[in-house]
């Protein structure tokens, strides 16, 4: 009952992001069609605001909206001529996707053991050694990354394509670039959970009763110290299956961060929208499905 609540509230919560970034985008400096090169007659450019609606009223324009966004319809780009937003989203969401799933498995897989690795070494130099890469790796961003991979493994080593998105091996350089980052904040969080975890007095009881050292890893404190992680995971993955902008720049992905960013810098208020409201989705989606993980892994969680 709790989580159907939950679920439901989703709806209001989503209108409420809707208006106030739809609001927002409008009360900003400049417009769609601010920056074309050649001025417009008066008659051509109140052509062209009747059609996307920009002559009315702010609370009208946002009631059409809802109307059409009731249909399933997020309107035509401003910025990509004959473009609907919904094919666009169509078009480069599975890119993303794509490359956000890559890098969450990654950085899953990854930053797991590494911080199993830093917890059982505490205070040796393992400890030191590991806990200074996981520092390096989620303080070091993307932009600063990204083209060190590219230098030293596309352009000196040959390795890897240096861009675009085409071959399985075009997904290399930009899943490592994304999922490093992550891999470092999640060995952190599992290295801090897993120390407090193996202190508890649960974990005592177990060595008392002659559990081997792997066995309390694995069956006891492994459980626990996975908690903060899920919480994590939600806005992580929502962040990488909706496309990193820096990464998907970096590499000349045709994900959806770059159509964030052009939609940012035009004006481009319908795919903006658009994007504000599916990332908003996928994020209240992704937390709700944490707490459900969190309350089936923990039975000190209960939700009412």
């Amino acid at each position: 009952m709790f989580f159907l609540k939950r679920l439901l509230f989703l709806i209001p919560l989503l209108l409420v992001i809707s208006f106030l970034a739809f609001v927002l985008m409008r009360l900003a400096p400049g417009g769609p069609f601010d920056s074309e090169r050649a001025p417009a007659s008066p008659e051509i450019e109140r052509a062209i605001r009747a059609k996307y609606r920009l002559d009315e009223p702010l609370l009208t324009q946002y009631g059409h909206y809802l109307a059409d966004l009731s249909r399933g319809d997020l309107g035509l780009s401003t910025k990509y001529r004959n473009h609907t937003v919904n094919d666009i989203i169509v078009s480069a969401l599975p890119v993303s996707l794509t490359l956000g799933g890559l890098a969450f498995f990654f950085a899953l897989v990854l930053g797991i053991p590494w911080g199993v690795v830093m917890a059982v070494q505490r205070g040796r130099w393992g400890d030191y050694f590991w806990g200074l890469l996981s520092l390096l790796a989620a303080c070091i961003p993307a932009l600063v990354l990204g083209p060190l991979l590219v230098l030293s493994l596309a352009v000196k080593a040959g390795w890897f394509p240096v861009a675009l998105w085409e071959s399985p091996l075009h997904v290399v350089l930009p899943t490592l670039t994304l999922g490093l980052l992550f891999a470092g904040k999640v060995a952190r969080l599992v290295r801090e959970s897993m120390t407090t975890t193996l202190q508890s007095e649960f974990i005592t009881a177990a060595r008392a009763k002659g559990l081997s050292e792997s066995a309390i890893l694995i069956n006891h404190a492994l459980r626990l110290a996975l908690l903060p992680v899920i919480s994590f995971s939600a806005p992580m993955l929502a962040d990488l299956l909706t496309g990193s902008f820096v990464v998907e720049t970096i590499f000349q992905i045709p994900g959806l961060g770059v159509f964030f960013i052009n939609s940012s810098l035009n004006r481009d208020y319908p795919l903006l929208m658009g994007l504000v409201l599916l990332y908003a989705a996928m994020l209240l989606l992704l937390n709700l499905v944490a707490d459900i993980l969190l309350a089936k892994l923990d039975p000190r969680v209960k939700y009412e």
